[in-house]
């Protein structure tokens, strides 16, 4: 199921949010601050991001630059009761991907975001793939956790390409040593196992119970987004 995080104070907009985006079948988290917002962001990554302007405690631009910080492709779609030519130019280039005028249409705003989300996701099948609170920069060579770069050896991010760009299929010790080693005689597959490891502890919220790096008895690993 895809997330829509919306940080709004607003308790009547965020009404209209669940109910137009949950039949849909989006899960909605809602956030009426930004310290809030960026903290649920921080523990799940939701597939696009409502923004509203004005809230208590940050102004939505200044928000808008911290959230691009800690995820650079999450589509971020401002909502405001401002129409200020000059506000919308500048969220445009602190990060956001969409400006829409309150009162809105909901079934425009349900447009511009399944449009934003399906272009985040296409993007993400070539250059950027995230998952829980990793963002993962392909061309760059750079992964992101929370916010904040993870120190990655070569080999560590090698074997993390292959195994999300082969998601959800069981792949053997052998298949990983000769696909991302090169090796093409196994006197040991413990290097897979080590650097298996090593993954856990770096992205893993509990690397002793993984969610995405599972081991599969007997036969190698799986990794699930």
């Amino acid at each position: 199921m895809q997330r829509i995080l919306a940080i709004e104070d607003d308790s009547a907009v965020q009404r209209v949010l669940k109910r137009l985006f949950e039949p849909e079948g989006y899960s909605v988290d809602l956030a009426k601050d930004g310290t809030s917002g960026l903290e649920l962001l921080r523990k799940m990554m939701p597939s696009a991001l409502l923004l509203d302007l004005r809230l208590p405690d940050i102004s939505g631009q200044e928000l808008c630059r911290k959230i691009t910080q800690v995820a650079p492709s999450l589509p971020i779609i401002v909502l405001t009761a401002k129409a200020n030519l000059v506000d919308k130019v500048l969220l445009l280039e602190l990060g956001a991907c969409d400006y829409v005028t309150k009162p809105f249409s909901p079934r425009e705003l349900l447009a511009r975001v399944r449009a934003a989300v399906r272009r985040s996701t296409q993007g993400q099948s070539e250059d950027v793939f995230c998952f829980d609170d990793v963002t993962v920069n392909f061309p760059n060579v750079e992964v992101m956790r929370g916010g904040e770069l993870v120190s990655l050896t070569a080999r560590e991010f090698q074997t993390l390409k292959f195994l999300i760009q082969n998601q959800e299929r069981v792949i053997s010790r052998e298949e990983l040593l000769q696909k991302v080693w090169g090796y093409q005689n196994y006197p040991s597959t413990r290097t897979v196992d080590t650097h298996m490891l090593h993954l856990r502890h770096k992205l893993e919220r509990e690397p002793a119970n993984p969610l995405h790096f599972r081991t599969v008895h007997s036969v190698g690993y799986k990794f699930i987004a």
